[in-house]
């Protein structure tokens, strides 16, 4: 048995999976591969002897291989990432962990006596003391690293395999990508599916404008989210509608699986794949609510803040018009909903006074002038569709500069970009 590597994750035997599982389980690998194979002849042996492949492999692993840890550590304002490195007597580019007694990096998941195998997306095996010390002068509040014990790594040296954050445990990492479970209401699954493009040029596949109470709602989904998969299946090389074909094609239940803007960033930057460590959004929606059912108990008087959510609201024109008015303040945010007419149909739909408004009809209005926004009200004719947030929501939601869009106002009058309604 041997060791093949290809694009340089994971070792792992493939006899219990189907063909297309084994492909997924490729692509969610990203750029680093590591592949644990037999050779025809050797494979035909064990089968004719009716060997437990499975046993083959973890006689290939041993007893005593743990796999290594990526930990992301957040600075203490105290005792700072609390972690030092030591070069190896004899080792080059080998340094060994010390910490700080419960500091960031111990909390992080990091143990004494760890090696570092990699760092911020490089590895450190041709890095210097003086070079990796320059490094980590230049993280900023946040680091993440590969770290592994020392006996699991002789063991990985003696089967020449590469330590790769592939294999690795995640702890503590600031961002996941998620598997959202959708089952179809009376008004579909309640999101739209809008194609984006970010000021470098790449194009994205974002969901927006959840319905409140839909089934994108219940299953955790947030407006922004970038897509990845669609029931396992990559979308990074479909078109929109291909998209927009497979999860009309999936019937009553589809699985999404999605990360946020910021995490997206996150494994860029790190050079790994955002599908690398998914969590299922099932079971992260149930540990929320208990958590919230808890909190509740324990502080009855606090209420969960909901003003950062966006809301859509659908309006049909009335005798009297929408009634509301739109205003614009050259101090606050853009345009915002103002004098909202008691019983009409804004108030019906759900609009409240000093709304922002983000969308209308599909498009981004945050950065467009009082007198554009209101052409494009006019434009709908006798239907309204606004996406909008409340006012303290959107001051702090920009305040963290989550962005809302990827689309300049330039951009998006030359662009046609696709919208699907799902």
């Amino acid at each position: 048995m041997e060791t093949g590597f290809w694009k340089s994750t994971t070792a792992m035997l493939a006899m219990s999976l189907t063909m297309s599982q084994v492909a997924r389980k490729i692509r969610r690998s990203g750029q680093q591969l590591c592949l644990l194979v037999l050779d025809g002849e050797q494979y035909e042996q064990a089968v004719s002897r009716g060997q437990d492949l499975r046993g083959l492999a973890r006689d290939h692993k041993g007893e005593g291989r743990k796999p290594p840890r990526l930990c992301h550590i957040t600075r203490d304002r105290v005792s700072g990432l609390g972690i030092n490195f030591t070069p190896v007597k004899g080792e080059k580019g080998c340094f060994s962990v010390s910490l700080v007694p419960g500091g960031a990096a111990e909390k992080a998941g990091v143990c004494k006596g760890d090696h570092l195998v990699w760092m911020n997306g490089a590895a450190v095996s041709d890095l210097t003391h003086s070079a990796l010390s320059r490094m980590m002068k230049k993280c900023g509040d946040h680091i993440t690293i590969l770290v592994i014990d020392g006996e699991s790594e002789k063991n990985y040296t003696q089967q020449r395999m590469p330590i790769l954050p592939t294999m690795a445990v995640p702890h503590d990492l600031p961002y996941r990508a998620r598997t959202l479970h959708l089952v179809s209401g009376p008004e579909g699954f309640g999101f739209l599916l809008r194609q984006e493009k970010v000021p470098s040029g790449r194009t994205f596949h974002v969901l927006r404008r959840l319905n409140i109470g839909s089934a994108a709602e219940r299953a955790g989904m947030q407006d922004g989210e970038r897509l990845l998969e669609v029931n396992g299946e990559s979308v990074e090389s479909l078109t929109h509608e291909e998209i927009v074909d497979r999860v009309r094609l999936s019937g009553q239940q589809v699985s999404l699986t999605t990360i946020t803007f910021q995490g997206l960033e996150f494994y860029t930057q790190l050079g790994l794949s955002p599908l690398l460590f998914i969590e299922d959004g099932t079971d992260e929606r149930e540990k929320e609510s208990s958590v919230s059912a808890s909190a509740a108990e324990q502080s009855p008087q606090k209420e969960v803040d909901g003003s950062c959510k966006t809301r859509h609201c659908s309006l049909q024109k009335g005798p009297l018009g929408f009634g509301f008015n739109l205003d614009c303040s050259p101090q606050g945010p853009g345009t915002f909903v103002s004098q909202l007419a008691f019983g009409g149909p804004g108030q019906s739909a759900g609009l409240l006074d000093g709304d922002v408004v983000m969308e209308v009809n599909g498009q981004n209005v945050e950065g467009k002038h009082l007198e554009d926004v209101i052409m494009l009200v006019e434009k709908g004719g006798h239907f309204l569709s606004l996406q909008v947030m409340e006012k303290t929501g959107y001051n702090k939601l920009k305040q963290t500069e989550t962005p809302t869009r990827d689309v300049s106002d330039s951009e998006q009058e030359e662009d046609k970009y696709e919208i699907s309604s799902l």
